[in-house]
């Protein structure tokens, strides 16, 4: 049987390939007058066939990280009336690219756009708030949530309550950390005042104070106060409520000096004031001086109590400059110079400030370790661990070699201490196991976190499970941590600890145990989010704005730290087009 011919090679130009206007919004590509190749707006580069794989392969492959480094979401913390500035801009541009009628023609269109400082409160106002129903539409699928909570003053002297809600997406698979709300105390901010603007806060948002597992502090009076503290009035309707104070806070509190090392750090906060802060000719003759001298730094930095890393930095910049400033002292006439100068001269007061710039730069460490967005409790208290083992490490090099003090080897040249600086080290180890002995997450629960086929004491990680789940039952989590430890396909995956319970475990086989984990994995860790969302309110509300309504700086904020985006076809579907005159 003769065979038939093969059909020709398939021809693309036949098949009326279509280009679709929203791949303009989602790959940024156009297609040009003219011409059969779609465009990139982003790179001009063009792909061979207008088919959406080819479009979505080139986005994702070279542009992958526009949407994150160029959100369209308005977290550039501007005044309302900068949006003006951007017409001037376009007009600039409209002027020296085009010419003739085409330039009058953009002018006129660019012109009819409405950015007035009304117009940008009112897109403000929309945006918030469709931000705001997505995350309660978001918070109502999830199966727990924490809250996380701090009261700081903005810059006209303003109370203001802001709360940080952290749960687990389901659409998205991830922990999701977004304001639940920033609302203004009047007057009094004391543990009822706070008590009842949150409850306020959790009505208007729709969710049940059952709801809710565990509640983040920074440890002040009116947070944990034992009888009218707001945790004590929120245990009284929900007495499952796991409450703790932030780790960072505390090991903050850890961090803090007495006796001869506390009289050594005020002495050189004093002399840092007196070189920069005294008098503004000093300060510029001392600039000036550590440039003629090329010093490593050409100034010195101010302590402040309310940043975490103050001390540490304010230290290692004095030690690193210390002859340059002995130098610049001298040459001083006053009789607080010469105080100073016989301070610095004191080899027993230096030991003290290496021996401090050496034990703050650990903390410092540990600090940054710390910080940082979306951190689990985990991760945390496993660094706490940790600098914990090296304070009994940093204690026994203190009679050895120095490795883990460079400054103090320095300053005593290998010699005799004229301190016994283990005694501080001692008081520091005591301290930290105070503050962190009594944190409501047990070793075994934490391990079984980590790594659940580490847990050997499957009894003792029970009895810890049920200290903050009562609803478990200890012989099902006994059980079903048995039959995790013996999945053979479990054990050889390589994930981090988020991934493996949220996606790798199965909850049909361990619906106890994945509960357990989701709860742990969904409690704050610590106030940093609050901390830094204070920061962006000060950028938003700052002196040049200090008229913005509290709603208006709750809008502002919640558009600068969202995760979600807005969903603008939407919400341009919904509203007409006023052109502007």
């Amino acid at each position: 049987m003769a065979c038939s011919k093969p059909d020709k090679k398939r021809k693309v130009d036949s098949e009326n390939r279509e280009f679709k206007t929203e791949w303009t919004d989602s790959y940024a590509f156009v297609l040009p007058v003219g011409s059969t190749k779609p465009m990139c707006l982003i790179c001009n580069e063009t792909v061979a066939i207008v088919k959406s794989g080819n479009v979505k392969r080139h986005y994702d492959s070279k542009h992958g990280h526009f949407d994150h480094n160029y959100p369209l979401k308005s977290e550039h913390k501007k005044p309302f009336s900068d949006s003006e500035i951007v017409k001037e801009c376009m007009n600039e541009i409209a002027i020296a690219l085009f010419e003739g009628t085409q330039k009058d023609d953009i002018i006129q269109k660019i012109n009819q756009i409405s950015l007035s400082d009304s117009t940008a409160v009112k897109r403000t106002e929309v945006l918030a708030e469709d931000l705001l129903d997505q995350m309660k539409s978001a918070i109502k699928k999830a199966k727990c949530i924490s809250l996380a909570l701090d009261e700081s003053t903005d810059n006209t002297d303003n109370a203001q309550l802001l709360v940080f809600v952290r749960f687990f997406d389901e659409e998205k698979g991830e922990f999701c950390e977004d304001v639940l709300g920033l609302t203004a105390l009047h007057g009094h901010t004391r543990g009822d005042d706070i008590y009842e603007a949150l409850i306020q806060m959790l009505r208007d948002r729709e969710i049940d104070l059952k709801h809710v597992i565990s509640i983040a502090t920074d440890g002040a009076p009116c947070m944990t106060g034992r009888e009218r503290g707001l945790v004590a009035r929120l245990r009284a309707h929900h007495p499952d409520l796991i409450a703790y104070h932030c780790i960072i806070h505390q090991m903050v509190l850890c961090a803090s000096l007495e006796e001869k090392y506390a009289e050594v750090m005020t002495t050189v906060m004093r002399l840092v004031n007196f070189l920069r802060a005294s008098s503004a000719l000093q300060h510029r003759l001392l600039r000036s001086f550590l440039t003629e001298v090329n010093a490593e730094f050409d100034d010195l930095l101010l302590h402040n109590n309310v940043r975490w890393l103050s001390k540490g930095k304010v230290l290692e910049r004095f030690w690193t400059l210390r002859k340059e400033l002995e130098t610049f002292l001298l040459d001083q006439k006053s009789a607080k110079a010469k105080q100073f100068v016989e301070f610095m001269q004191n080899e027993e007061k230096m030991e003290i400030v290496a021996f401090l710039s050496d034990i703050t730069s650990h903390l410092n460490d540990l600090n940054m370790k710390l910080q940082g967005k979306n951190n689990t409790v985990c991760n945390l208290t496993s660094a706490v661990c940790a600098f914990q083992k090296k304070l009994e490490l940093f204690k026994c090099d203190l009679q050895q070699d120095l490795l883990h003090f460079p400054k103090l080897l320095n300053q005593t040249a290998g010699t005799h201490h004229h301190h016994n600086h283990a005694e501080f080290l001692d008081k520091l180890i005591k301290i930290f196991q105070t503050r962190f002995g009594d944190f409501p997450l047990g070793k075994q629960v934490l391990l079984c976190m980590e790594n659940p086929f580490l847990v050997k004491n499957i009894a003792e990680f029970s009895t810890e499970a049920l200290k903050i789940c009562p609803w478990a039952s200890a012989a099902s989590l006994q059980s079903e941590l048995i039959e995790l430890q013996e999945n053979l396909a479990l054990q050889e995956s390589l994930c981090d600890p988020t991934t493996f319970w949220t996606k790798m475990v199965p909850a049909a086989g361990v619906p106890s145990l994945q509960k357990v984990a989701l709860q742990i994995l969904t409690m704050f860790p610590s106030t940093y989010c609050c901390e830094s969302a204070f920061s962006t309110m000060n950028m938003v509300k700052n002196k040049y704005r200090s008229t913005l309504s509290n709603e208006h700086l709750h809008q502002c904020l919640r558009l600068a730290l969202t995760p979600f985006m807005p969903k603008f076809k939407e919400l341009v579907a919904q509203k007409r087009c006023h052109f502007s005159h």
